[in-house]
C-alpha cells in the first residue's frame, strides 16, 4: 500500500506460485497518476520476488493500457501471449513475463529504473 500521509494512494498484490510471482494487480490514484506512485510500488513488487527466489515475474494488462504496459517494459517485461476476453467488458489481457529476475543483469535492471535511468 502506498500512502501520503494517512490517503491511500496506491496498492498492488503479488502471490507466489512454485518459482513465479504473479502480479495480481497495481493501481494508483487517478489523480496522482505520472508521479511515480505505480514505478514505486512496482519495485516493490519486485524486491519482493527477488527475495522469495522467484525466478520469474508475470502479470496480465489491458491491451488498451498502453502507459502500464510501457511501465512494465522498465521493469523488464515482454510481451509472451494475449487472455481473450479477460476482463468483465470482454477486452483481451496482454500476458506480459520479466524472466532471470534473480540474476545481477535484473537487480542492476531494478536500481537504474529506481534511478529514473531505465531503458525500455
Amino acid at each position: 500500500v502506498a500512502k501520503d500521509g494517512e490517503q491511500v494512494v496506491g496498492y498492488a498484490g503479488l502471490m507466489f506460485a512454485l518459482d513465479e510471482a504473479h502480479v495480481t494487480n497495481i493501481a494508483s490514484d487517478p489523480t496522482r497518476h505520472r508521479q511515480g506512485i505505480a514505478r514505486l510500488l512496482m519495485a516493490h513488487i519486485a524486491q519482493q520476488a527477488i527475495v522469495h527466489k522467484s525466478e520469474a515475474l508475470t502479470l496480465e494488462v489491458r491491451v488498451s493500457n498502453t502507459a502500464a504496459q510501457e511501465l512494465y517494459r522498465h521493469f523488464g517485461f515482454a510481451p509472451a501471449g494475449v487472455r481473450q476476453r479477460y476482463y468483465e467488458n470482454t477486452e483481451d489481457a496482454l500476458v506480459m513475463w520479466a524472466h532471470d529476475i534473480q540474476d545481477a543483469a535484473y537487480q542492476t535492471r531494478l536500481e537504474n529504473v529506481m534511478r529514473g535511468s531505465a531503458t525500455s
